[in-house]
């Protein structure tokens, strides 16, 4: 396998993390607006708990379609089909002006932004197993940096306008379509067009080891959107934050999360397997997570933050990579599909639960949070490292 020209050791994957980072930047530019937009047309916590979950219900259809898909026809053209989409899904959420058409607009972001599954199988196309959980961090770094720069250019731009952020986060897809267009290349190693790329959800999950890892990572994303739905209430209610400050807040917290999958899980990676890290992981999580309600100021509150960044930031690739590693090369796509649709399966519940939960206490969802991923910590110790597992992948796949 030839290096790239961009100096990645991998062919494409330059390209591929900067039309992820991108996407990714994008997307956070809306995370902090939308919840202050949503109740300047009326919305409560249940209300935009709804929100969310239409956005994410949609990614769970249509995480695995798009990863099926990608598999018969190639990854480039499912990369450039749902980046197209998301521009126009975006743009359309900047000229909304009722909370309907914020709804219709997120169902469509939704749809179109359940590509990650196939970044995922690109990134597994092109990449060796022994670095899998090193360039999986890559991805985890990715959302770091999506979330370290959105979250702080959608806060500004709010002072011009609610509808402000989503138009300049459309120009910025509709930039990185033309940018991917031209760059992504289809990874060589994938072929397509298989029987198994054919596979169902239910013939994935019928792999024991799949479905547990998938069940994890339910829970884990469950736990997760607890603090992602309320947050911005949670600041703005209890320490008059507006915006701006949010965005911020996000801002550090992105920081070093992305530390930790950019440039720590590497060092990490070639000490510990997998298991450990996805253990040690979801115990700081559910620590930081439990604490968090209990501060009294924001100087208090950064130390839970901080502990839940770091947990998340060591769990998650180490997840991706069990569940690749399960994966045969030619189903990989569908497989990942499902994995990322059992997160965007718990971005269904989650934000129900979430705005549920805060109506009644605004402490209830953290501590609902500690909960689920202390359980996915209980049932996580029941995984196979990858050396482990891997074999048996090979042998299912054989029979």
């Amino acid at each position: 396998m030839s290096r790239n020209d961009d100096g990645s050791g991998s062919p494409g994957l330059g390209v591929l993390f900067s039309v992820i980072v991108v996407d990714l930047i994008g997307f956070g530019i809306v995370v902090p607006i939308l919840p202050f937009w949503a109740e300047r047309f009326g919305a409560n916590g249940s209300l935009l708990g709804l929100l969310v979950a239409c956005h994410a219900g949609m990614q769970f259809l249509f995480a695995p379609v798009w990863g099926r898909l990608s598999d018969h026809i190639g990854r480039r053209p499912v990369m450039l089909i749902t980046i197209a989409g998301t521009a126009l899904a975006l743009l359309f959420l900047g000229l909304a002006d009722s909370l309907p058409q914020i709804f219709l607009a997120r169902l469509l972001s939704g749809i179109f932004g359940s590509n990650i599954s196939v970044a995922t199988a690109y990134l597994t196309d092109v990449t060796e197993e022994a670095d899998r959980t090193r360039w999986m961090g890559m991805i985890g770094a990715s959302f770091a940096v999506g979330f370290t720069l959105g979250p702080p250019i959608g806060g500004v731009l709010s002072r011009l306008g609610h509808g402000t952020p989503m138009l300049v986060a459309a120009a910025m897809a509709g930039l990185n379509l033309v940018w991917a267009a031209a760059r992504l290349r289809e990874p060589a190693r994938h072929s397509g067009g298989t029987d198994e790329a054919r596979m169902s959800r239910r013939d994935v999950l019928r792999d024991p080891a799949i479905a547990r890892l998938c069940f994890i990572y339910f829970l884990f994303s469950v736990a997760v959107t607890q603090l992602e739905t309320i947050f911005a209430f949670f600041m703005s209610h209890r320490f008059g934050y507006d915006e701006l400050g949010v965005g911020l807040v996000m801002l550090g917290m992105a920081i070093l999360m992305g530390a930790i999958q950019g440039g720590g899980m590497k060092r990490l990676a070639a000490h510990y397997r997998e298991r450990r890290l996805v253990l040690v992981g979801l115990g700081l999580m559910a620590l930081a997570f439990a604490t968090l309600p209990l501060a009294g100021t924001v100087a208090l509150l950064f130390l839970p933050l901080a502990i839940a960044s770091v947990g998340r930031g060591i769990s998650q690739p180490p997840m991706m990579s069990l569940v690749s590693l399960s994966a045969n090369e030619s189903s990989r796509g569908i497989v990942l599909g499902v994995f990322q649709s059992s997160a965007s399966a718990a971005r269904v519940v989650g934000p129900v639960l979430a705005g549920a939960l805060y109506d009644l206490e605004s402490g209830l969802p953290f501590w609902a949070a500690a909960l689920l991923v202390a359980t996915a910590g209980l049932i996580a110790l029941r995984v196979q490292d990858a050396a482990t597992a891997a074999p048996s992948a090979e042998e299912g796949a054989a029979s």
